[in-house]
């Protein structure tokens, strides 16, 4: 494994833990303070934390932070297969990190923020699939290659996650990421509905690329 790899890891790592340590801090906070945050309050924690994160990391690793987005990017050609598990692996090790963090400060907490759905799976379920789509569709159009940087991806792709949790947060709960999901469903004990955020993330990401091809008219993606 070379230098540069292991920086970018680095990278994901960082990136990845400090958005579940956010994102789901939010959800706990505003549960053991009786609710100051407000659902808004989570949905634009979530969207400016995922904002100020691609400035921060975009250069490095491209800040996926988002295991869906990674195997999106490879899928579409712009991120080399052999680093599709490293990243996944980063991305997945800061999850179980920022839930075990908030465990630590917050022993009480039943959920640790995960995501949950309101009603059926199957409504969470296509409720993720659709919005996870339109996310990807957003990174692969501000993305240079498999990196989000420039002026525009912050605000696109971060106003994005916020826009996502705060119309279907009460829904689905509004994860787009397999990686926000994982660890504090498991830290938790709760993986009884953890499926819906692996697999829809994923499917999301990989029906974008179709629709992005369509998109620029058959033209390389």
């Amino acid at each position: 494994m070379n230098e540069p790899l292991l920086r970018r890891l680095f990278s994901e790592f960082l990136g990845t833990y400090a958005m579940v340590f956010a994102c789901a801090g939010a959800v706990v906070v505003d549960g053991v303070s009786g609710g100051t945050i407000t659902h808004l309050g989570m949905a634009l924690t979530s969207g400016l934390a995922v904002m100020v994160l691609i400035y921060t990391f975009g250069d490095i690793s491209g800040a996926h932070m988002n295991p869906a987005v990674t195997i999106g990017f490879t899928a579409a050609g712009r991120f080399p297969f052999r680093e599709l598990l490293p990243y996944i692996g980063a991305q997945l090790v800061a999850s179980l990190a920022a839930a075990g963090t908030l465990r630590l400060l917050f022993p009480k907490a039943l959920d640790l923020g995960m995501t949950l759905p309101s009603g059926s799976a199957l409504q969470a379920f296509v409720m993720e699939l659709i919005i996870s789509t339109l996310l990807m569709v957003v990174a692969l159009n501000v993305s240079h290659g498999a990196k989000e940087k420039g002026i525009t991806a912050g605000i696109a792709v971060g106003a994005t996650v916020a826009l996502g949790n705060i119309f279907a947060g009460p829904v689905c709960g509004s994860s787009m990421n397999p990686a926000r999901s994982l660890g504090p469903a498991l830290v938790s004990g709760h993986p009884e509905r953890l499926w819906i955020y692996m697999t829809a993330p994923i499917l999301g990401a990989l029906l974008a690329i179709p629709l992005f091809i369509l998109l620029r008219g058959g033209k390389k993606i």
